[in-house]
């Protein structure tokens, strides 16, 4: 059962289709589980509103009732498809999958259409709804599959699946070379950046009583909130997604926990869960395996605590990439604790592009645990997503950053603390580091440090004697341009 909860104030939810249909599977569909979604201020309220939205003519989104509904032109108001003209209650009891196979089959007939979830309206559906994988079968222009935007009190909640078949599209990604790679040769695996720009097609599928949605993007997100205040996802399971698995982006007020997220690891640029421009984030008891990082925090992040988290495979916890293409970036206030990570090829991680603006500031890594993990503790403002990257004297400043009961095995090295030259990394905080070598095919390393500075408050295993004890010259924070 899924169980989607919103309060919408005068928006809809938009669900995009595919141009074509004929290799929908018959866009069927058959008995399973219930899906189910809850306005957020009261039954009651939702019944009335039903009530209300079910009276007069309305077709295909044209007719009365249209209440909040921003102004459309007559080609999309076509291509647009209402739940509630198709005999949905939204009463909460009433079973509304008949009316939703409805929409989603005249949606079926009409390229680029669009089926709308009014808010404010509690739907009871049971069913599952196949998409094809073929790339022809997709319009161009969509940045998303499912998408939320601009809604207050969402939940989505139950113990469906969410499944991209992201096989289809990993096969055709680029190879691209990482930094840390390059440094060590041939000693780690390729892998690929956060973000690609790989044009292709996909498909997202939620089984067990759940519903799908497909798009065509250049950048793939099975579940995307943008613009959304007190949002709550729970209890669902995202798997095999192209790219991204879970993304907010420009959010407040988040929760996210009793998920589970899973692609290979071998899977391109699937990050767990994504976030950006979003502040007051709060995850914990997430399970997440994926073949890039567990969590990506981007610029625009503040008040982020993630806790209770099992990682692995993939490649950590890690902020940014920021920088990128001499921008600015400014992330503050983020804890992460009581972290389990598994053959993951970086533990945490902070990752900054030469050239960029801003600061990373107020950082707190506590109570890590790794098993064989490649390189547990990595700092690197030399970032690149291709095979060289030009050298610049800008840089994200990092500063505040502490390390407390950071425990485990590693498999190529413990610390990596690659700093600018013109902007050095401060207050760096090294407390209970215990990290044992696992002697296996990888050839051990030292740990290494580059213009970072700090503080050791006890003894680290191993010895981390390349951290420069106090502060540097500069912050590397010059200009007002600099400040966040």
């Amino acid at each position: 059962m899924i169980s989607l909860g919103l309060k919408g104030i005068g928006l809809l939810l938009l669900l995009a289709f595919p141009v074509m249909c004929s290799n929908f599977q018959g866009c069927e569909g058959r008995r399973g589980k219930h899906w189910r979604a809850k306005q957020a201020p009261s039954s009651s309220l939702a019944r009335k509103k039903a009530k209300g939205h079910n009276g007069g003519d309305r077709r295909h989104g044209r007719g009365g009732g249209s209440g909040g509904r921003p102004r459309l032109t007559p080609e999309t108001m076509a291509a647009m498809f209402d739940v509630l003209d198709f005999g949905a209650k939204g009463d909460g009891v009433t079973d509304d999958t008949k009316a939703f196979e409805g929409a989603w089959a005249a949606a079926c007939k009409v390229e680029a259409s669009t089926v709308i979830v009014p808010a404010e309206f509690e739907f009871l559906l049971d069913g599952t709804i196949i998409a094809p994988t073929s790339a022809g079968a997709w319009g161009a222009g969509s940045l998303q599959w499912l998408e939320f935007t601009k809604l207050q009190d969402i939940t989505i909640r139950g113990s469906g699946v969410i499944d991209g078949r992201g096989s289809v599209w990993w096969t055709n990604s680029d190879s691209d070379i990482d930094p840390i790679n390059a440094e060590l040769g041939s000693e780690m695996p390729q892998i690929r950046p956060t973000v690609s720009a790989l044009l292709a097609s996909a498909f997202l599928k939620q089984t067990e009583g759940l519903l799908v949605t497909v798009f065509s993007s250049s950048l793939f997100q099975a579940l995307r909130f943008y613009g959304s205040y007190n949002a709550t996802v729970t209890g669902i399971r995202i798997q095999n997604s192209p790219r991204c698995h879970l993304k907010f982006d420009n959010c407040e007020a988040v929760e996210v926990f009793n998920i589970t997220v899973s692609s290979p690891g071998d899977s391109p640029n699937t990050d767990g869960i994504h976030l950006q421009n979003s502040r007051n984030v709060w995850i914990h008891r997430v399970d997440m395996g994926c073949g890039d990082d567990c969590v990506s925090i981007q610029t625009g992040c503040s008040n982020i605590y993630i806790h209770d988290v099992d990682c692995g495979p993939g490649h950590g916890i890690s902020i940014g990439g920021l920088g990128r293409d001499n921008t600015k970036a400014c992330v503050s206030n983020i804890t992460v604790r009581d972290i389990n990570l598994r053959n993951t090829m970086t533990g945490v991680r902070i990752k900054t592009w030469q050239g960029g603006s801003g600061s990373v500031q107020a950082i707190q890594f506590s109570n890590i645990k790794v098993w064989e993990v490649q390189i547990p503790m990595v700092i690197d403002q030399f970032y690149c997503d291709r095979s060289s990257c030009e050298n610049q004297s800008s840089a994200v400043a990092l500063s505040s950053i502490a390390y407390e009961s950071i425990r485990g095995t590693f498999t190529v090295k413990p610390v990596h603390f690659a700093c600018s030259d013109s902007s050095p990394c401060s207050g760096i905080s090294l407390s209970e580091v215990e990290l044992e070598p696992l002697r296996e095919r990888h050839r051990m390393n030292d740990p290494f440090c580059w213009q970072a500075f700090g503080e050791l408050y006890a003894p680290t295993i191993p010895p981390i004697t390349c951290l420069q004890i106090g502060k540097p010259a500069s912050n590397g924070i010059s200009t007002d341009h600099d400040l966040c």
